[in-house]
């Protein structure tokens, strides 16, 4: 059984006829993976709402809320790029920062040094058990990106987006239809 190398940081690229729903398309951040799980955020999926309408007595702030995935969907998670001033915040990768001091983060938005460009919201998160997900490995459900675009500007077209960037077979697969029988 081929092992494979997954770390904090990697993009999950979901194979094109992927049939559950909750990651059918979608870009999936690694925030955590160690030995007893992977746990992750779904950044191609956005809500209809915004985070002020979420959170009550959340400060005046243009942030939307995406969907990070089916569980915990009463749990908010934020990537931003403010680790150095936000108290708690967990280093992903590069500039990528994942939660932290929420009363601060509200602070920070009060005085405006946090800026909707440079931070997103989810409800829920993706999350595997000790080997679940190199098991969907194994069955070719991800295509792994460690070198990925830019995460605070998302978009519904990121998960073709980054499998054009990646080059290659990626870029063929990118343009596979959702439905080959519908070709």
């Amino acid at each position: 059984m081929k092992e494979y190398h997954l770390e904090k940081g990697d993009l999950l690229i979901a194979e094109p006829f992927m049939k559950d729903p909750n990651f059918k398309r979608t870009v999936t951040l690694i925030c955590e993976h160690h030995n007893e799980g992977t746990l992750g955020l779904v950044l191609n999926r956005p809500s209809i709402f915004k985070i002020n309408e979420m959170i009550p007595n959340f400060p005046s702030f243009k942030g939307d809320v995406y969907y990070g995935g089916p569980i915990g969907l009463d749990r908010l998670n934020y990537l931003h790029a403010y680790g150095d001033i936000l108290e708690g915040s967990f280093h992903i990768k590069d500039n990528i920062y994942w939660n932290g001091n929420f009363e601060q983060l509200k602070e920070l938005i009060k005085e405006k040094i946090i800026l909707p460009q440079n931070i997103n919201f989810f409800a829920g998160y993706a999350g595997w058990e000790a080997d679940q997900l190199q098991e969907e490995m194994q069955d070719e459900s991800w295509i792994v990106c460690k070198d990925h675009p830019e995460l605070f500007k998302m978009s519904t077209y990121m998960w073709q987006e980054v499998l054009v960037k990646m080059g290659g077979k990626n870029k063929l697969i990118s343009t596979f239809p959702e439905d080959p029988l519908l070709n």
